[in-house]
């Protein structure tokens, strides 16, 4: 009796999986969609972390240089307008409200909308690591002739991404979950491309399924490459910066 319950849990199973991701080459509407996901997950990250860099160093200026008080009232605002409104509701208003156009690329708004609302949160992991810089790496740089901005590219920020690294990591882990709701404005990501099937089959647990798994890898891949990089650079990054402080004091 057992053997014929698992034959038929199995069958079961294997018509289902069939069903979800065989049949008619449904697995391409996954492919598809993750194509989608990953796309709008690497350009928001590059805004991102454009965006979080300039904020973060703005924020920090502003403590020694008062005359950017104006620019850093303008940075908190934007701070406080992204993390405290949720991302489905950033993405309609800059879908409907800012993209206008019927012809504009989707692509283009979920990129521009996600990589604005994780500046947001770069800013803040940027500026706590250059923070954790001890202050006499600036007296340090300052003291070999360097201004304020090539102190800060050549010898703080260099040290602040082995402290952020982590941190960043799981900005874009989040970032990559957050891309599901891009299927509101009529996006096929691999969420859409789930729910899509779904409405083929009329089984909501196998498409889903298949997606949550397709997550989890990606998942599991880039924390497996954070972790790999995160042990290299911390080896590396020290000998890295006394060649760059060295070679910065021989061009002086």
């Amino acid at each position: 009796m057992k053997g014929i319950m698992m034959t038929g849990f199995f069958q079961n199973f294997s018509d289902a999986f069939y069903k979800a991701v065989i049949k008619d080459q449904r697995y391409l509407a996954y492919l598809d969609g993750l194509k989608i996901t990953i796309l709008i997950s690497i350009f928001a990250i590059l805004i991102g972390i454009a965006i979080g860099l300039l904020v973060a160093v703005v924020k920090v200026s502003a403590v020694q240089r008062k005359e950017l008080w104006i620019f850093n009232k303008i940075c908190n605002i934007y701070i406080t307008i992204i993390r405290g409104t949720p991302v489905m509701v950033q993405l309609l208003i800059i879908y409907n409200l800012i993209f206008t156009s019927r012809d504009t690329n989707a692509l283009l708004v979920g990129a521009v909308c996600f990589g604005i609302n994780s500046g947001a949160y770069v800013a803040e992991i940027i500026r706590a690591g250059i923070e954790s810089i001890d202050k006499g790496q600036m007296e340090a740089g300052r003291s070999l002739g360097l201004n304020y901005l090539q102190t800060m590219k050549e010898i703080i920020i260099p040290q602040a991404i082995k402290n952020i690294l982590p941190a960043l990591g799981n900005e874009f882990i989040v970032l990559i979950k957050e891309t599901s709701i891009i299927g509101y404005i009529g996006m096929m990501d691999l969420t859409k491309g789930a729910m899509l099937i779904q409405s083929r089959t009329y089984n909501a647990f196998w498409p889903l399924m298949a997606a949550a798994a397709i997550y989890l890898v990606i998942v599991g891949i880039l924390t497996w490459g954070m972790n790999k990089l995160e042990r290299r650079l911390r080896t590396s990054v020290l000998s890295c910066h006394c060649i760059r402080i060295d070679k910065t004091f021989k061009s002086i």
